[in-house]
């Protein structure tokens, strides 16, 4: 892997004015607990759910609720957190802002600001030293991609370090809507597992009904969507084709494309990180994309940075044979 460095300053008048530290401090052991239980949870409802649903409380009304919440919070990573947040591949009225932040959170990985901080730190350093979850940083042995795979899926999640928003997202810092949304992170968590077993006992008129719902479309749906997202920072930084030319691993993963709303054509999306739509090529599905198309025609969102002719044969790999 290649060590990448930043000059050491040596005077105060120097530190001022070189580059700002990649982290900021560490999570308070609290914080850090709360990860954890967030992480574990969710994984362990997870793990319960296959015998779960051969022995109790698996109906369509739990689906219905889970594939809803499911949407919106995802579309809310991928299309608020991702390309709008992070790369800035459109622009929306404060309506829709809102709206994506608050969808973001939902999906219980964050606050926007910490988010936007850890990726926009992921590009800068994709695959290289400074990466927060490149599953190449133990090396390309089979043990040093079992252990990267493991890092970069969800291991990395348990360091303390903490990327420098001031850093890495001082625009957001400086949005004060935004910022009083990101400090509200706990709400839309709470409101998030506990929203769907409300539905669930109104619609069912039933404890056991908002029991089921708050398992499968409150638990079970966090981790889903947990471990896709996790998906496409180690899978598809492993496997996958490269039909463009980026600085580091990044694949297109096809299996993923329907669950991650178009995510996983990664190699498209590093090779030109602020465009709209990750899926450029024939046949590629594109969700994400699609609801950014939607909301440009509805007139939600404008300058929306599509693909065109000249953009891809400019990061197209020319010898490449799909």
């Amino acid at each position: 892997m290649t060590v990448v460095t930043e000059p050491a300053a040596p005077s105060a008048s120097r530190t001022e004015a070189g580059p700002k530290p990649l982290t900021s401090g560490t999570r308070p052991r609290v914080a850090q607990f709360t990860v954890f239980l967030f992480v574990i949870v969710p994984f362990a409802a997870l793990i319960a759910a296959v015998p779960a649903a051969w022995g109790w409380g698996l109906g369509w009304l739990d689906v219905g609720l889970g594939l809803a919440f499911y949407v919106v919070s995802g579309l809310g990573v991928t299309v608020g957190f991702h390309r709008y947040f992070t790369h800035g591949s459109f622009k929306a009225n404060r309506g829709v802002k809102i709206a994506l932040a608050i969808a973001g959170m939902l999906a219980v990985q964050g606050p926007v600001v910490t988010w936007v901080a850890d990726h926009r730190r992921h590009h800068a350093y994709s695959d290289r030293e400074g990466d927060p979850h490149s599953p190449w940083r133990f090396g390309t042995s089979p043990s040093a991609l079992a252990k990267g795979f493991w890092y970069a899926h969800m291991g990395w999640l348990f360091e303390r370090d903490i990327t420098n928003a001031d850093r890495f997202a001082p625009d957001l810092l400086k949005d004060k809507t935004i910022n009083r949304l990101n400090s509200l992170f706990a709400l839309w968590t709470a409101l998030s597992l506990v929203l769907p077993g409300v539905l669930g006992g109104l619609l069912s008129w039933s404890w056991w009904g908002a029991f089921t719902a708050f398992f499968w479309a409150g638990l079970v749906r966090v981790s889903l969507l947990h471990h896709v997202t996790w998906s496409v920072n180690s899978i598809c930084h492993m496997i996958g084709e490269r039909p463009f030319k980026s600085r580091d691993k990044a694949a297109n993963f096809w299996p993923l494309a329907i669950l991650s709303f178009g995510e996983s054509w990664h190699n498209s999306h590093h090779a030109d990180p602020t465009c709209a739509r990750h899926g450029v090529l024939r046949g590629q599905l594109d969700i994400s994309a699609r609801i950014i198309w939607a909301f440009e025609k509805l007139g939600w969102a404008w300058k929306v940075r599509w693909p065109n002719a000249k953009r891809l044969a400019r990061i197209a790999v020319t010898d490449y044979k799909g």
